[in-house]
Formats: C-alpha cells, sequence, structure tokens
C-alpha cells in the first residue's frame, strides 16, 4: 500500500499516468490525486489501457483495496477483439472483465447496435448480459423509429462462442411489432459459420405454386456443415440439402433435394450431385463427379439446372513441368427423350501420358506421349447402336524455332508422328487394324513492332503464312472424339484443326493471314486476326458448317476491343467469298462502378451432320445497374431469332442500405423443352445486416431528417 502512495505521488509530481494491477495496467488523465482513504482519482480526459483494451471516461476512481473501478461517463470502452461498449456510468475490475455498466450500449462489428439499461459483465469478460435491450444494425435517428428493430426483455452475449441469446423477444418494423419469439439464438457479425437459421426466402412458380423456403445450417465442427432446406408450397413438399466437408489433403461435397408433388403424385423425385478432389500423394490428384436424377424432368421443373445430359466423372491427374498423366472414366446418362447411344456413349474410358525434353543434337523441344480411349456402347443399349471402338496410340512432336536478328522474321518448323491400333465392335464396319499418321508444318512470321511511348500507342503488325502437309494410312476408324471441329484465331496456323485423334486431315494446306494489335498509351488494347485455310483436297471428315470442308476454307475473321473504361467487345466470324456469312459470334461487356452488362450474339447455319435441320441464331442479355447507392435493377433475357420468339426474360429490383438487404426477381421460360411447359416463377428474399448466418455485408446508410437526409 505504501509502495502505491509513492507512485501515485511521484505520478503527480511528473506525469498524470500510474500503473496498476501488477503493472499490466495504464492510466492517463489530465489529474491524479488519493483521497483520504487511499482511493486513487482520475480526472479529465481519463485514458485506460489494460491488455490490449482501452477504456476513456471522465472520471475513474480506483480502490486498490477491492481492486475496483468506478467509472463516470461518458464512457467508451473498446476490447482486445474489437468490441464496443458505451456507457453513461460503470463499476468495474481493474482489468474491465467483470462488473456493471449502466445506460450501456454494445457495437458488435461495427454494424450491431445493442442498448440497454445495464449490462453485466461476468465470467472475465466472456459474457455481457443485457437487460431491457433493443437490437438494430439500422441508423437511428432522433424522433423516429429505425427500419427494424428486435426488443428483448434480456440478452445474453457469448463472446467465446459468438452467439446473441435473446428472452421475450420482439421484431418491430418502423416501431409497429410483426414478429413475437419466446426465445431464440443468433450469431453475433463476426461469427462467420454458425448453427441457424439463413435468410427465407419466398419462390412462387406456375408449376410448384406459392410456397417458402427456409434454409437451416448446421456446423459439424471445423471441417464439415451441413444445410437443410425445407421448401413448402400448394404444389410441392420439398427437402433440399447440401453436405460439405474438407479434408487434409481434398474436399467433397454432396447436394440433392427429395419432392412428393402434384406434378408426378404417385412418386418420390429426387437428384444427387457429388464432386470431390484429393491429394493422394506423389502429385497425383485424384477427382470424383457423380449426378443421378429420379427423372429427366425433375431439374428443370424445380429450376436446379438445365443439364439434359448426366456424367459421372472420375480421373487421376499428375502436372510437373515437363509432363502430364491423366487416366480418366466418365458414365454418361441423356435427359433427351430423343436421344439415342448411337451419339452418345454411356462409358468414355481414357488414359495418356505426355512428356517433353530438349535433345541435345536437333534442339528445339521434343515431345513423345502415348494415349489409350474407349468408348463403349454395348451395355444396355439396342444392338444396332452399340457400336465400341477401342484405341490404343504413341505420338512423337518436335518443334523447332529461328530468327533472323537483321529483318526480325520468325521461323517455325514441326514434324509428328502418330501410331494408333483400334478395335471396333457391334457395328457394319467393324474391324481392327493400325493406322499411321505423319506430319510437318513450316510457319513463317514477320512481326513489325512500333514500340509505344507516354503519348502514343503501341502497333505489331504481323504476316503469317504456313505450309503443312499430313496423311493417314492403314486402318480407317470411326469418328468418335472429333466431331466437333472450329476454325478459329487459335487454330488457323496448328497442324490440326481436329479436337481429337480420331479424324485426320490428309493432304497439303497452306494458311495466310495478319495478326495486329495495339496497346494504348492510357491502357486498352486492341486485336485483330484475319485468314483462310486452302487445303489439296476437300476434307470429309468436316462438317459442312465448319467452313473447312471445302479445298478453300471459309475466312476467319476475329478481333477483340478492350478499353480502358471496362467496355469489351469480342467477336469472331466466318464467310465465303461472296460474303455469305457462316458461324458468328459476338460478346461484348460494360463493367464499372455502376454498370455490369454482358450481350452475346450467335449465329449458326443448319448442319443435318449436327442434328441440326434449322438455322440456330440467338441474342442474350445479362445486365446489372446501380441506379442509386441504395437501389439496383438488374435484368437478363434470351431472344430466339430464328423462332422470333423470347426464350428466357427476368427482371429483379434489389435494396440496400446499412441494416437490410432486399431482393425482388421474377422470371420467365417462354419455350417449350420436352414436356416442361413454360413457367413463370417469383422470388423474395429480405436479410437483416448484422446477424452472420446467411448476411451480406452492409450498405450505405442514409442521412437523418434535418442533416441532409429524407
Amino acid at each position: 500500500m505504501i509502495a502505491r502512495r509513492l507512485i501515485a505521488a511521484l505520478v503527480l509530481v511528473l506525469w498524470p499516468a500510474i500503473t496498476w494491477a501488477q503493472g499490466t495496467a495504464s492510466l492517463i488523465a489530465d489529474t491524479v490525486s488519493l483521497d483520504g482513504s487511499g482511493r486513487l482519482v482520475a480526472q479529465g480526459n481519463v485514458q485506460a489501457f489494460y491488455d490490449g483494451s482501452t477504456l476513456s471516461a471522465a472520471q475513474i476512481t480506483y480502490d486498490p483495496n477491492s481492486d475496483r473501478l468506478v467509472i463516470e461517463g461518458p464512457i467508451f470502452l473498446r476490447s482486445a477483439d474489437g468490441q464496443v461498449i458505451t456507457a453513461e456510468t460503470a463499476d468495474l475490475d481493474s482489468s474491465f472483465e467483470n462488473g456493471l455498466l449502466r445506460g450501456a450500449r454494445i457495437v458488435l462489428d461495427q454494424q450491431l447496435q445493442l442498448a440497454a439499461n445495464q449490462i453485466a459483465r461476468i465470467e472475465d469478460g466472456r459474457y455481457s448480459a443485457l437487460t431491457r435491450t433493443v437490437a438494430s444494425s439500422c441508423q437511428v435517428c432522433p424522433g423516429r423509429a429505425p427500419l427494424w428493430d428486435i426488443r428483448a426483455d434480456s440478452v445474453l452475449h457469448d463472446t467465446e462462442a459468438r452467439q446473441l441469446y435473446f428472452e421475450n423477444a420482439t421484431l418491430r418494423v418502423r416501431g409497429v411489432p410483426v414478429l413475437w419469439v419466446p426465445r431464440m439464438r443468433l450469431p453475433d457479425p463476426t461469427n462467420q459459420r454458425a448453427t441457424g437459421l439463413l435468410i427465407p426466402q419466398i419462390r412462387t412458380s406456375d408449376l410448384l405454386g406459392f410456397g417458402v423456403r427456409l434454409p437451416y445450417f448446421i456446423t459439424l465442427g471445423d471441417s464439415r456443415d451441413l444445410l437443410l432446406a425445407p421448401f413448402v408450397s400448394s404444389e410441392t413438399k420439398t427437402l433440399e440439402a447440401r453436405y460439405r466437408q474438407a479434408f487434409l489433403q481434398g474436399g467433397l461435397q454432396v447436394d440433392g433435394a427429395i419432392s412428393r408433388d402434384t406434378i408426378r403424385p404417385d412418386e418420390f423425385r429426387w437428384y444427387l450431385f457429388s464432386d470431390a478432389i484429393f491429394d493422394i500423394g506423389a502429385g497425383i490428384e485424384l477427382r470424383f463427379s457423380g449426378e443421378t436424377v429420379s427423372d429427366p424432368f425433375y431439374l428443370r421443373e424445380y429450376g436446379y439446372d438445365d443439364k439434359d445430359r448426366l456424367a459421372n466423372r472420375l480421373s487421376l491427374l499428375r502436372v510437373t513441368d515437363d509432363s502430364l498423366l491423366e487416366a480418366r472414366g466418365t458414365l454418361y446418362e441423356s435427359l433427351r427423350l430423343d436421344e439415342s447411344d448411337a451419339s452418345l456413349p454411356p462409358i468414355v474410358l481414357g488414359f495418356g501420358y505426355e512428356s517433353t525434353l530438349t535433345p541435345a543434337v536437333a534442339g528445339g523441344r521434343l515431345g513423345w506421349g502415348v494415349s489409350a480411349d474407349a468408348t463403349l456402347r454395348s451395355i444396355g443399349a439396342l444392338a444396332e447402336d452399340s457400336r465400341d471402338v477401342a484405341r490404343l496410340g504413341a505420338d512423337l512432336d518436335w518443334q523447332r524455332s529461328w530468327i533472323d536478328r537483321r529483318s526480325g522474321l520468325v521461323l517455325d518448323t514441326q514434324a509428328a508422328i502418330r501410331l494408333d491400333y483400334y478395335n471396333v465392335q457391334d457395328d457394319p464396319e467393324e474391324g481392327e487394324g493400325w493406322r499411321t499418321g505423319p506430319a510437318a508444318a513450316v510457319t513463317l512470321r514477320w512481326p513489325l513492332v512500333r514500340p509505344g511511348t507516354e503519348s502514343r500507342a503501341a502497333l505489331t503488325f504481323e504476316p503469317v503464312v504456313s505450309i503443312g502437309w499430313s496423311e493417314s494410312y492403314g486402318f480407317s476408324p470411326p469418328n468418335e472424339d472429333a466431331t466437333l471441329s472450329e476454325l478459329d484465331e487459335g487454330n488457323l496456323w496448328s497442324l490440326t484443326r481436329f479436337p481429337g485423334e480420331d479424324a485426320r486431315e490428309r493432304g497439303f494446306r497452306a494458311s495466310a493471314g495478319l495478326q495486329m494489335s495495339r496497346t494504348g498509351p492510357r491502357g486498352g488494347h486492341q486485336s485483330l486476326t484475319f485468314g483462310r485455310v486452302y487445303q489439296s483436297r476437300p476434307q470429309p471428315d468436316y462438317s459442312l458448317a465448319s467452313g473447312q470442308a471445302e479445298p478453300y476454307s471459309d475466312w476467319l475473321v476475329s478481333a477483340r476491343v478492350d478499353l480502358p473504361g471496362g467496355l469489351d467487345f469480342d467477336a469472331r466470324s466466318l464467310f465465303d467469298d461472296d460474303f455469305s456469312f457462316n458461324k458468328t459470334e459476338a460478346l461484348v461487356s460494360w463493367r464499372n462502378d455502376r454498370i455490369d452488362l454482358s450481350a452475346g450474339y450467335v449465329w449458326l447455319p443448319a448442319d443435318p451432320t449436327r442434328e441440326r435441320d434449322e438455322v440456330a441464331s440467338e441474342w442474350s442479355a445479362d445486365v446489372e445497374f446501380q441506379l442509386t447507392p441504395n437501389w439496383s435493377l438488374s435484368g437478363e433475357g434470351r431472344y430466339d431469332v430464328s423462332a422470333d420468339e423470347l426464350a428466357r426474360a427476368g427482371f429483379g429490383v434489389g435494396y440496400r442500405n446499412e441494416c437490410v438487404t432486399v431482393d425482388l426477381s421474377v422470371s420467365r421460360r417462354y419455350t417449350i423443352i420436352e414436356t416442361v411447359e413454360p413457367a413463370t416463377e417469383f422470388g423474395l428474399s429480405v436479410n437483416l445486416t448484422g446477424f452472420s448466418a446467411g448476411r451480406s455485408s452492409g450498405g450505405p446508410a442514409g442521412n437523418c431528417p434535418g442533416n441532409g437526409g429524407p
């Protein structure tokens, strides 16, 4: 006691700061004095610091006998975890962790405010017990009720579990009671994973009627969780579920739903999707995905997915700096009523290994690989549609480039050879045999560059000419893996434009064209590619719509424009010598602080080899516009130009401020898909900001009347 008095006297002389409680707390004030009973009294701009917590007050009286602090306000207390408490008066221990605060307010994560007649801090600050409490994350203006608040007789805040427990709570909107709950538990804003109810959603559609979706999140430890979401409407009783688990070397997610509805009243309807990825050692990654559904229309009718084919996949993948190893197997299931296994093999198996090295003699890059694949239709298929094909192959590829330093000419050379063995069963042309395919190409580029400056754009102009040859000798297999060939800027000068191994280009060919680009001094980039391919003979393995079946391919033009203001444009098209356009696609996007727009156009000619008997043409658009800091509009649409009708349209309105987020949406599918009729769906969700389960970050706050607000 004598030592403390001496320290206090020294502080009075030298500096208005003192240390108490075994030297772990500090006090700063305008004046510090000792009264007749030995209590330390600090007055004027008082600040106390203890173990990361900060306390500000008008006056603090410290009693060394009881090790208590009597504090006069206004009081401001910030704890080490960021929690803020204000109060009029307080009686606390010297660590600020236990005691009583009157006329107090707690602010959690700068969002949720809890005002109470008094707050009792107990068990070393773990719990805060509030009486006669009002909780809200809305701005509070004098003389006007907040947009929403929760009034409760008592609230217990568990700072360790980060949970709020309400007793006799009433939710009010602009002061009007709308919901009473005897007891409820909600996570505080700092809790990112907590068991509890997420944001309810109101949904209504022509097929499923009016209903409510109530998602409930369940934590199963630090690495697992379960989401259950009952959806009840006039037409269906549905339970949706999602399970997630993280492992030390991977992760798993399973999504599913089960329904009993009036659409198919005598049966249960369901779907189950799963995805998993694991590192099984030696740099090998194991991936698995499974998909199954009770009937072909369930996913679309409930809006879960637009899939018309299901795929169950299992794969192993290992990637290093100079090698690639992959083994995969896929089981397909078609949801199209008119699709046969002739066009969709139920089982597809594949294996491949590739490696590269630098030969000491020839230089350049030498790549080699082995591969195998199989397509099986005989399982569960009709006899006439059960062709099975197996292939085992090896390939060798060499590439090297030379640059003439005086002229800047670049010469690229490439030579390759493949050897494959095929076995074809259950087909009119069944058989087996070997096939070899040599290929070579020489490409000459002349990049002409004008460097950019602070005021001048950088330009690149590059003429390109490529001459190549490839052939196929031996067995002629059916084309299983190279049916969807495209001519674009990525393969204009490639050795082949087939995406798989079964189909081969034959004879000589030459590709010629230009590549141009511009980079502006203030950002932005533009590029243009133009060219065509000349074949020595027709290529029957290419479809007519690909623009590559004739000796002279269609002209390819591809352009990309990226502007500094966030406006991007990307387009490509094929056309013949008479300017008759073939495949055409374009995409434009514009993104900044107020708008997020993307719009696309696609035009595809009729192609009977792809089961497309008529021209397909469509516009699509997706836009979100921030009208004000609080209000936003969104819209989407797809217009079928060929049919001259809307395929899909949607519209949404969102409102967001510091304490609430409201989303209202309406969408309609106009087209008839299989037996799924056109349908309209409405959705509504309301999120009270300040509780972590399903919350979003707070939006901009308005001003109170008289301060520039409404």
